[in-house]
């Protein structure tokens, strides 16, 4: 659904030269990125302010030309065939698309028109979407007096009523609440499970790209620095975070001297507290306690954790995504 190579685009800008003028200077957005969607994938596309992911995006739905590089999406080239690539995909802005003091309805049929579609036509779709996205009862109200997860499910409507089967999700739960966010997540799934829609997501949620997402993207400096399962990322960080929590500084001091017996693992003293990354600390974790039971070494308490995307992100970036969203 997706064929990128090389893709990449670059602005001019101006900047001041030891105060002494102003000299155009070339600003590379995206770096030449390589990216593949396959029919029936739900792809999460993550990256911080600035990193050129909205960028990227705008090029693979035609709002922006590329520079360098090409760009194939739902079959059609994004800098030859731009019309119809908008015709092919469904695209639901971060902002929304829909006016606030329109009717819901009306608003998606004139929206379902804008492609070419007859009125009849749009309104049955429209309110086979409004049945599906939990929207019933609601054709006659305005947007401005729904709900924000209602907004955002009438956003998603007017991205499919013309029947696309790939859509574009621009960072469709921000400001939601959690329970809103949860709901709007079993609609998302249901776009390709019940649908076979291709499902392109820009998000800042961490736990929403896990939940939701059959592959990331992560891109950073405007190059792709990571593409792969969830759980694959999470393997590539260096071992589960295990804490062992003593009861005094030089115990801890023991304590992590002890635990760099286990094949691979590192350690980090933090008061009380060992943070350990240990390979497959299910497996290991039995030896571990063996070693410092030998010693004499008594926990107060022990935590595991396995690696999340977050840690995925802090390493493969050097900053956490949810303190760059804020």
């Amino acid at each position: 659904m997706i064929h990128a190579r090389g893709l990449a685009r670059s602005f001019d800008t101006r900047s001041s030269r030891d105060g002494k003028g102003r000299e155009k200077v070339e600003v590379k957005a995206v770096a030449g990125v390589d990216i593949d969607v396959d029919a029936g994938e739900i792809v999460g596309f993550l990256g911080p302010n600035g990193a050129g992911k909205t960028t990227t995006l705008r090029m693979l739905t035609t709002l922006l030309k590329p520079t360098a590089g090409t760009a194939t999406v739902a079959g059609y080239d994004v800098a030859t065939q731009p019309e119809r690539v908008r015709q092919s995909i469904g695209y639901v802005s971060q902002s929304g698309s829909s006016l606030p003091e329109a009717l819901a309805g009306e608003e998606l049929v004139d929206h379902g028109r804008l492609y070419g579609i007859g009125k009849r036509q749009a309104e049955t779709r429209g309110r086979e979407l409004f049945e599906q996205l939990d929207l019933d009862g609601l054709w006659s109200r305005q947007p401005r007096a729904m709900s924000g997860g209602q907004r955002r499910r009438l956003d998603i409507a007017m991205g499919l009523v013309h029947d696309p089967k790939l859509v574009f999700l621009d960072e469709p739960t921000t400001g939601l609440d959690p329970q809103a966010r949860a709901n709007l997540w079993k609609h998302i799934s249901a776009l390709r499970t019940d649908r076979g829609v291709t499902v392109f997501l820009t998000t800042h949620y961490l736990d929403e790209a896990d939940a939701l997402c059959d592959r990331i993207l992560v891109i950073d400096h405007g190059v792709l620095v990571a593409a792969d399962s969830p759980e694959a990322l999470k393997q590539q960080v260096a071992g589960d975070l295990v804490e062992l929590i003593v009861d005094a500084d030089h115990v801890s001091r023991a304590a992590a001297a002890l635990a760099t017996l286990v094949p691979g693992s590192t350690a980090e003293v933090l008061g009380h507290v060992v943070a350990l990354r240990v390979p497959r600390a299910g497996r290991e974790l039995p030896a571990l306690l063996r070693i410092l039971d030998k010693d004499g070494i008594e926990l107060d308490s022990i935590e595991v954790r396995r690696p999340t995307l977050d840690d995925v992100f802090l390493t493969l970036t050097g900053r956490s995504l949810r303190e760059d969203a804020g």
